[in-house]
């Protein structure tokens, strides 16, 4: 692609930013997985959704490839542009558009941050609940994407649930209205769902109307630890029995090691194998309850110790100590696995992939988290120092295949809220079987007749 045709797009949108210094192709051009070298043609800023479909339009009569992209906090490649493609960031299109209290709806545009989206939604007195650790650089644009889930899951579903309408650029740079934000739609098919989780490859979301819920109660949090693996799934048994559960989370010792080294503060004395955070409605009879699922817990040996918050400050510390992990194993170059399971599911998979990782990643430090009361999972496993990248990943993709085929027997899925991307695409069949996959390479191309929206992504 020359100058020249860079030349023809600012021709044709006059005011529109673009960016082609090293230092912005760099990091615009990447995601968190660092795997690949960024190499876009250049970096495209549109401020509103007649100049994304410019672009689009552009890219089809130009035969460039294009790259949706929002916070790049995602873990599969799915935002990386390394050969040659033009960078779509949406990430000046970050206003609020309109809030309809009969509807409790908040329309957005995409480039919004989640964390905005949750301080906009405050101002009415409602909240919108999807929530997780990068929410002060992820975009409401990448979470749909993804159909992002995160820590609350088990009370509210994934975004997917959250969405009542989308503004959609499609790959030839016509603008669809889907759903509009209506509740009840019997017209056919909800193509709304269909570009949830489709990883910018079908089209490019420009606004979302958001569905917006009441606050949820006052909640406590406990730390609890926890002597063996089988104990997590009978203490989340027991709590999800006794209590009104907003999240149930899961970390190693590993994982506690590293996240102190970062900044948290321990509370709880003493090494564990395992904890567990969790956060559960506050009513007049739940620290009661709370008290006594604990008591039971200990009673059986499936807890060994626990505290339970009796502040904000110090609820805030105690979830610090599992939503500071990811940030606290980036200078380690993890390599991670994010994978999903029915509940029922977890117990028997996680004995025999627990074996696994011994027998392959004997040399290699592993840390295990995740959202227990989902069926999430989250696999990182750490580069020896003494070991290249390159050398890391070979070995790495050597056991994420064992890993992908134990999955397919339990029934599970090698990505639960990241995306396919580029890391997995090699895997997407261990999930989907051919059919399926045929289906959706047939919708691509009634979406994307050119091949041009994300190319590499999802599928090959």
């Amino acid at each position: 692609m020359t100058d020249a045709s860079l030349a023809g797009l600012v021709a044709r949108l006059p005011h529109l930013r673009l960016l082609t210094e090293p230092g912005d192709l760099e990091h615009y051009g990447r995601d968190w997985t660092r795997r690949w070298t960024p190499a876009p043609l250049a970096i495209a800023l549109p401020a509103d959704v007649a100049e994304v479909q410019g672009i689009v339009r552009w890219a089809n009569e130009q035969g460039v490839a294009v790259v949706p992209s929002g916070g790049r906090t995602g873990l599969s490649g799915g935002a990386v542009a390394a050969n040659g493609e033009l960078v779509l960031s949406l990430e000046r299109m970050n206003r609020v558009l309109g809030f309809d209290a009969v509807d409790r709806t908040l329309t957005v545009q995409a480039g919004m941050t989640l964390h905005a989206v949750h301080e906009a939604a405050k101002e009415h007195g409602l909240i919108y609940p999807v929530d997780f650790a990068a929410r002060g650089s992820c975009s409401i644009g990448g979470n749909i994407a993804t159909n992002a889930g995160g820590i609350r899951v088990i009370r509210y579903g994934n975004t997917r649930e959250w969405i009542a309408g989308l503004t959609v650029v499609a790959g030839n740079g016509e603008l669809l209205q889907l759903n509009r934000g209506l509740i009840k739609n019997s017209s056919g098919y909800d193509l709304r769902q269909l570009m949830i989780g489709s990883e910018g490859t079908l089209g490019v979301v420009v606004e979302a109307t958001l569905r917006l819920t009441d606050p949820a109660p006052p909640s406590q949090v406990m730390l609890l630890a926890l002597p063996n693996m089988d104990a997590l799934m009978e203490v989340f048994a027991l709590f999800r029995s006794r209590l009104t559960l907003q999240a149930f989370e899961f970390f190693t010792d590993v994982a506690l090691r590293h996240v102190l080294a970062h900044g948290a503060q321990r509370a709880i004395d003493g090494d564990h194998p395992y904890y567990v955070v969790t956060e559960f409605d506050a009513d007049e009879s739940s620290q009661d309850a709370a008290l006594a699922a604990f008591e039971v817990g200990l009673d059986h040996g499936w807890i060994s110790d626990g505290v339970i918050a009796q502040s904000e400050a110090q609820a805030a510390a105690l979830w610090r100590v599992r939503e500071g992990i990811t940030e606290s194993l980036a200078p380690h170059k993890p390599y991670k696995n994010d994978i999903s399971l029915r509940i029922s599911a977890l117990p028997d998979f996680l004995h025999e992939i627990q074996g696994l990782l011994g027998r392959e990643y004997p040399h290699f430090e592993v840390v295990w988290f995740g959202h227990i009361g989902d069926g999430n999972l989250h696999i990182n496993v750490l580069r020896p120092e003494h070991l290249s990248d390159g050398d890391f990943i070979a070995q790495c993709e050597l056991v994420t295949k064992l890993l992908a085929d134990t999955l397919q027997r339990h029934g599970g899925s090698i990505s639960a809220e990241h995306g396919i991307g580029l890391v997995k695409r090699a895997y997407l069949g261990s999930t989907r079987s051919e059919a399926e996959i045929a289906l959706m390479r047939g919708v691509k191309q009634v979406f994307d007749p050119k091949g041009l929206l994300n190319p590499g992504k999802l599928f090959g």
